[in-house]
């Protein structure tokens, strides 16, 4: 019999302490519902795990980036939507201007409306947004990340829906002046008064007076009007800045003549500008810079270096330039102008049916990420949660273990007691 070494106690105690730290593990396994709680539990487990856990959030957000893909998509339809509805209204009047039932003054108040639809087509295009960009303007190209992994995307571009772009915004027009130039005879051939320009059957500009007699003809695109009996001529050419195919031309007493000249538009929205001396550009009625001219003077450009109108002679400071809607002011425009629209329509449908397509597609994207994202969470908690019931039961039997090796301790401490025995 030994006492200095009480071996029945040590190694209780060393089965207290297992039981005691076995059921610490299963107390913390039980309150955070974890079977792996550090590397230790599972080093292998804890890796794939991770793994997991990582594909699993990237998957949940890249279900939140398809839809908010989709809400994208959605505003720029929605305003798409709107532009169908302006180009089935501007046809509808180029439809009715084409009839000849109209007369001049009934188109140009058909003409007013086309302007204003213009404008608003172009405003569409240039203020529809979504988290700041712009979607309509052209400029809009990006990529939905769609996937958890690296160029899991798709990518995205929406064409230019502004009115320029669709060809809903007619020529340039600036105020000209210029003078009756008589000829070798003395006679006036284009007397004092108001006359409307319009173009005629041979795709000529004819001068046409209140009783509807042709008065000057330009066979040069609204350069010159030569008067259809005599030798007098207008040349806006050399004294103005435009050429005059559209409007009306006034003669005073004197041979002056005022009108509105046309240029080609080469990329000016729909709209009022003014020309700025001091900063040699034109600016919107919000006083934005649209457009600077060049080193050739009356030649304009865009910022991308773009031209969009050129004029014949430099304007003056404050000259105003109006673009209106597509020319419905004839019947030979206004026919043109049906084909024209049919075209804007259909441009707009393509676009519009390439972003349903997307959309379609971002809500299958959805549902696929939602699955993939619940399936791999049961994976991931297969490997890292732990079963209750099964750690319920070890930790009741690690307790058990622990209070019978308390009670064992106990008795294996006394054993040494029994030594006094002998010394009576």
């Amino acid at each position: 019999m030994r006492i200095n070494h009480n071996i029945a106690a040590l190694n209780t105690h060393n089965q207290l302490n297992q039981a005691n730290n076995a059921n610490s593990k299963s107390m913390e396994k039980l309150s955070s519902g974890l079977r792996i709680n550090r590397a230790g539990d599972d080093a292998a487990g804890l890796a794939i795990s991770e793994k997991m856990r990582g594909q699993i959030r990237g998957l949940e957000q890249a279900e939140r980036n398809a839809q908010d893909g989709i809400s994208m998509i959605q505003t720029a339809e929605g305003a798409m939507n709107e532009s169908h509805s302006i180009l089935q209204r501007m046809r509808e009047l180029a439809v009715q201007s084409s009839n000849d039932t109209n007369t001049t003054e009934d188109r140009a108040e058909l003409q007013k409306e086309v302007d204003q639809l213009s404008q608003e087509l172009s405003r569409i295009g240039d203020n529809t947004e979504f988290n700041t960009q712009n979607l309509l303007d052209g400029s809009f190209s990006g990529k939905f990340q769609i996937g958890a992994n690296e160029g899991q995307n798709l990518e995205l571009a929406i064409g230019d829906m502004r009115g320029q772009a669709l060809g809903m915004a007619g020529d340039a027009k600036v105020a000209v002046t210029s003078s009756v130039v008589d000829g070798s005879d003395t006679n006036t051939d284009i007397a004092q008064g108001t006359y409307t320009v319009q173009e005629n059957k041979s795709g000529d500009f004819d001068m046409v007076d209140q009783n509807g007699s042709v008065v000057a003809t330009s066979t040069d695109s609204g350069a010159t009007f030569s008067a259809s009996t005599g030798d007098d001529t207008i040349d806006f050419a050399t004294a103005g800045k435009a050429k005059v195919t559209s409007g009306t031309v006034t003669v005073d007493g004197s041979g002056n003549v005022s009108a509105t000249g046309s240029v080609q538009n080469q990329g000016l929205e729909a709209g009022n500008y003014t020309y700025d001396n001091a900063s040699s550009s034109l600016m919107d009625s919000n006083g934005k810079v649209v457009a600077t001219d060049t080193a050739t003077a009356g030649t304009f450009v865009d910022a991308s270096g773009g031209a969009v109108a050129t004029f014949a002679n430099p304007l003056a400071n404050g000259d105003a330039v109006k673009v209106g809607g597509i020319d419905i002011s004839s019947q030979a425009s206004a026919d043109k102008a049906v084909t024209q629209i049919n075209d804007a329509i259909e441009t707009v449908s393509s676009e519009r049916s390439k972003l349903g397509a997307n959309q379609n597609r971002l809500e299958h994207t959805i549902n696929n990420l939602s699955t993939s994202s619940e399936n791999l969470t049961a994976a991931e908690s297969r490997i890292r949660d732990v079963d209750m019931a099964e750690e319920i039961m070890n930790q009741t039997k690690q307790s058990i273990l622990a209070q019978a090796s308390q009670s064992m301790l106990a008795k294996a401490n006394q054993n040494p007691q029994n030594v006094l025995q002998l010394l009576r």
